[in-house]
């Protein structure tokens, strides 16, 4: 029987090195996160938390190198001696491979500030068909949101989108503007392609209606329980 690897923290404002971490863990086996409780933040850190320990619960919990999350109201340091070296690059993880006889569903987008709302919209999706995610490359991301846009690079983008377990293919788009992604949509052609309703666009409902996929708007609504978020309210801009 192998060992859990057990990992602690607040894994607040979930970002990139939360992953890394996780991943190499996840080399030495199974993974048990202890997180910590608000009140073990509050202990730790000397203020609230960003987000609440139901959303990073949630969040930590949707990570596919992640086995079993514990709740925990002592803050402990990390014991695991994986160190900075070990944390470096964003490549991209063999995912899974998706069963022929599901119908593959498409999402597009930037995923910029990652936060539970992806994950809430990941995991709605997934259950309609296999998910390929093709996030936006960094010049188009800057054309459609201007300056400051993105915040990480596409390959860290790419990293933490590929990191969820409801996920089972991730691309980088190769196209420019609303339609950024259609490269690579006519070569996986998907049957379905879904966006919330921000990501609604004219271009995008005739793109699919001349080449016989499915487009299907879904709501913007958060896990149970937990508040709305938006990637454009948490940075400000």
């Amino acid at each position: 029987m192998v060992n859990a690897v057990v990992v602690s923290g607040a894994f607040d404002d979930m970002r990139s090195r939360h992953i890394r971490l996780l991943h190499e863990a996840s080399k030495r086996g199974p993974v048990h996160v202890h997180l910590w409780s608000d009140a073990a933040v509050r202990e730790a850190a000397g203020a609230e938390p960003r987000f609440p320990q139901p959303e990073r619960e949630y969040l930590v919990s949707a990570i596919r190198y992640v086995d079993r999350v514990t709740v925990t109201d002592r803050p402990e340091p990390d014991a695991t001696g994986i160190g900075d070296a070990a944390l470096a690059g964003f490549e991209l993880p063999d995912l899974p491979a998706a069963p022929a006889s599901r119908k593959t569903v498409v999402v597009t987008g930037c995923y910029d500030w990652f936060h539970s709302g992806h994950v809430a919209f990941f995991e709605e999706v997934s259950r309609i068909g296999e998910l390929t995610v093709v996030v936006g490359h960094d010049a188009t991301i800057t054309l459609l949101k201007g300056p400051g846009h993105p915040m990480f690079p596409q390959a860290e983008r790419a990293y933490m989108v590929a990191a969820i377990r409801f996920v089972s293919r991730v691309l980088i788009s190769s196209g420019m503007g609303w339609l950024d992604a259609a490269p690579e949509i006519e070569r996986i052609k998907p049957e379905i392609y879904a966006v919330n309703e921000d990501g609604d666009r004219p271009e995008k409902r005739e793109f699919c209606a001349t080449r016989g996929i499915e487009y299907r708007v879904l709501k913007r609504v958060p896990h149970a329980g937990l508040p709305r978020r938006e990637s454009t309210r948490l940075r400000g801009f």
